[in-house]
């Protein structure tokens, strides 16, 4: 037997329907932010990751699923969302148009991980952008959204936060004396750590390897060497965030994964997750569509991984329920006389038809199993009501409708019976 490939899976029933939900939930936050949403290729010419995720990154080097089509052009899975958007936004000149322009994404995102909960290597994200603003109120806009989204599936206790990287200009020195003080400790770093030291210093700031998390608690702090420009900015930022009674936490080893980003950087994480508990994260990439050949278009965002999202909205205060109930269920009687029962089955189906074109959800069953099995069917289905054809009172042209969340029955005439059930589910009672 063939099986789903390592590192993704299959979604099923009921487990859809929290998707549906979760989808839902973003799709209306969008809409109240007002972001608009953007779709881009599942796949894309390898050139824009290297160039703005950065060769040096894990991404680029140990996880981007690239592959050379019959064309002999190399391509990529896209393991992120944010350089497709801005790539889409360049091409189809949305810099000429009114600005900012807020975007959103919600698709598929592929990377060679090792598989764990809440992590696979096909997993489901959504974003959200904002291009053209470099105003840190747009930076706090994207925080508190991602704030928000937590907030609405009951994740209580988020801690936010915060640091600033600065711009390529005031990191120039820094980046001089991290080298420096890194190579003095060498010794304690981790393989990948040292390799990082000339290539790419910061990125040793975000490792989780204990011993160098040691090392990098007394290396130089980049809030030291920041220019006018930035330093306004991340004061800016935090005056907002404080008026507006958002708790934060400055940490200055919060660099993030991506060579892209500039100044502000934030991840939101929710304690009860364990080890991996980063629900929301993002930051500012002001270069980033400089880097594919565009104009200055400043930028920030945030993405998160739905998977985890959903992991964590198990363990939280609203977990989201998988059952998606219909409205109705047709029951048939199989008696002696088939004969009999095919007209009332074709009467049934007939009825089944009448009431989803009416917009109820209904259902019935097709393999004419005995009334006991059809009532166990249309319980599990969480059938409101069930429509009950039997021969007494198919005979005197009714049937019975039972209510299965209050017990009650009623004989209804045929003629009577969409009307009714169209009052009692449309209308409320």
């Amino acid at each position: 037997m063939i099986k789903a490939p390592r590192g993704t899976n299959d979604i099923l029933p009921p487990e859809t329907n929290k998707w549906a939900y979760l989808e839902a939930l973003l799709r209306r936050l969008s809409n109240t932010y007002n972001f608009q949403e953007i779709r881009t290729p599942i796949f894309e010419y390898t050139e824009l990751f290297t160039r703005t995720v950065g060769e040096t990154t894990d991404i680029v080097q140990k996880e981007m699923y690239t592959f050379e089509d019959k064309g002999g052009r190399l391509l990529t899975l896209r393991p992120e969302g944010t350089a497709p958007v801005v790539r889409a936004f360049l091409e189809h000149g949305l810099d000429s148009k009114a600005l900012p322009a807020k975007l959103f994404y919600l698709g598929p995102m592929f990377r060679y991980e090792k598989p764990q909960a809440g992590r696979y290597r096909q997993f489901m994200q959504y974003g959200v952008e904002i291009l053209g603003s470099p105003s840190p109120y747009s930076d706090v806009e994207v925080i508190q959204m991602g704030v928000k989204i937590a907030e609405e599936l009951g994740l209580l206790g988020t801690t936010l936060f915060i640091n600033t990287i600065g711009c390529p200009e005031c990191r120039k020195e820094y980046r001089e004396d991290l080298v420096e003080y890194l190579k003095d400790q060498i010794s304690d770093l981790c393989p990948d750590c040292r390799s990082r030291i000339d290539t790419n210093p910061l990125r040793v700031l975000d490792c989780k390897n204990p011993e160098c998390r040691k090392v990098t608690q007394d290396a130089p702090s980049v809030h030291d060497y920041l220019c006018d420009e930035c330093e306004a900015h991340w004061e800016t930022l935090k005056t907002i965030l404080t008026s507006l009674g958002m708790e934060y936490t400055v940490d200055p080893t919060l660099v993030r994964g991506l060579d892209y980003y500039t100044r502000t950087v934030f991840e939101i994480k929710w304690p009860p997750l364990g080890a991996q508990d980063t629900i929301v994260g993002g930051g500012r990439y002001d270069g980033l569509a400089e880097q594919l050949g565009g104009s200055h278009i400043p930028g920030v965002g945030f993405a998160l991984g739905m998977e985890r999202l959903l992991l964590a909205s198990d363990k939280g205060e609203k977990p989201i329920d998988a059952t998606c109930p219909i409205d109705c269920f047709i029951v048939v009687a199989v008696g002696e006389d088939d004969g009999f029962s095919d007209d009332m089955y074709i009467r049934g189906f007939q009825l089944l038809q009448d009431l989803r074109s009416s917009g109820i959800s209904c259902d019935f069953d097709p393999l004419r199993r005995s009334m006991r099995a059809q009532m166990k069917h249309a319980d599990r289905a969480g059938a409101q009501y069930t429509i009950i054809f039997g021969e007494e009172e198919f005979r005197n042209s009714a049937v019975s409708v039972r209510s299965m969340k209050h017990g009650w029955q009623k004989q209804i005439a045929l003629d009577h019976v969409l009307g009714f059930v169209k009052g009692e589910i449309l209308g409320g009672t």
